[in-house]
């Protein structure tokens, strides 16, 4: 979501001069941690610029990093994508191709209350993008070579719940797919499995046009911690969705957020939570140490130790890593297209990251097969 904000951004301010422009998270507080490096470090790199906060951080912690002696100023979260906020133009031309993947928000803000979570104080209700504001935005981006379009929001899963005849996010995608026959990938960024519509589900199950990748917001493996983390899914649900993907698009790839040492987590909670990387096949695992966040109800609950946090962290990612490299194992021998990124490296459809020939233009799918595994690159 940020990257596809950002990218808004990159293009509306395209014209101003000595401008530097962070767009911060604020999820956790190690995310506001780093939002305060980010700032410090343009500062040291850009002495001359310009420097304006905005994002999450800007929004929640408004007086604290309106503070610091290196931000000119602040912009309020959701006024970022609007011109007028920046006293620019309107922009109206096509979207720059910065990336042969084009990374569209079609939904914004949250209407639920996890106890570990900021983002409804940042960004607001559940908002979502008409079909045809994104079928147009769509449109942009292909107009200028993107080949893989990936749908992105805060809960994206949630997207329609407000618009008229609450349309649910399988209706955007087969729009999408049918007013572009020609699209030839489109992938979907975190998803919360328990919102995936029927329709939704057959895509992923059946469309190759849709990748074979997903990637859920899990956050444990333990019920009695997905309970006091107010989640609405049980370990059950998760395995239940994957097990019926798997059973008609085996190749499917599975991710998952997963967040070590939760308040109450006790060592067979820890223990549920390794072992729903196996159970899940999650080959895709982005692990977060818990931290506490200022403002959630998290916050206020028995919090464990330091240490203990950061070594569940540490099995959590060693679990994941091994499953990941097993996978990857796996792949040699398979012949796979490769969408080509500008750094010599591309993606294929299940989002396994693949080296390419020299010179491989970026933009171009090529098939790859797979000879061997070296650092987690498929080559």
């Amino acid at each position: 979501m940020n990257i596809a904000e950002s990218e808004k951004m990159r293009v509306m301010l395209a014209a101003e001069q000595n401008l530097v422009v962070i767009n911060s998270c604020a999820v956790t507080g190690e995310a506001l941690r780093q939002t305060r490096q980010a700032i410090r470090r343009a500062r040291r790199d850009y002495p001359g610029a310009r420097l304006v906060v905005t994002g999450c951080a800007a929004e929640i912690d408004r007086a604290q990093i309106g503070a610091m002696d290196e931000v000119d100023g602040l912009i309020a979260n959701t006024a970022k994508l609007d011109p007028r906020s920046w006293n620019v133009a309107a922009h109206t031309a096509p979207i720059a191709p910065a990336r042969t993947r084009a990374f569209i928000g079609v939904q914004n803000g949250c209407d639920h209350a996890c106890t570990f979570c900021v983002i409804p104080q940042g960004r607001g209700v559940s908002r979502s993008a008409s079909v045809p504001e994104v079928l147009r935005e769509v449109e942009a981006h292909l107009a200028v070579g993107a080949r893989e379009i990936v749908l992105t929001g805060v809960d994206l899963t949630s997207w329609g719940q407000e618009l008229a005849g609450a349309p649910r996010l399988g209706v955007l995608v087969s729009a999408i797919l049918q007013e572009f026959p020609a699209l030839p990938r489109l992938r979907l960024s975190s998803v919360d499995g328990v919102e995936i519509d029927p329709a939704l589900f057959e895509l992923l199950a059946h469309e190759v046009r849709v990748m074979p990748h997903l990637h859920l917001s899990l956050q444990h493996g333990a019920d009695l911690i997905l309970k006091r983390m107010k989640r609405r899914h049980s370990r059950a649900d998760a395995l239940d969705l994957v097990a019926r993907l798997k059973a008609v698009r085996p190749d499917i790839a599975i991710g998952a957020d997963l967040i070590a040492g939760f308040p109450t987590e006790s060592a067979a909670h820890h223990a549920d939570n390794i072992s729903i990387i196996d159970d899940l096949d999650i080959v895709h695992a982005h692990i977060f140490p818990f931290s506490p966040r200022p403002g959630t109800p998290a916050a206020r609950m028995p919090q464990l130790a330091r240490d203990v946090v950061k070594a569940r962290a540490a099995d959590l990612r060693a679990r994941a890593a091994a499953r990941r490299a097993t996978w990857l194992a796996s792949l040699v021998g398979e012949t796979l297209p490769v969408l080509a990124e500008r750094d010599g490296t591309g993606y294929a459809p299940n989002y396994a990251r693949v080296a390419l020939p020299p010179a491989t233009p970026a933009g171009e799918v090529i098939d790859v097969t797979v000879q061997q595994v070296e650092e987690g690159l498929l080559k």
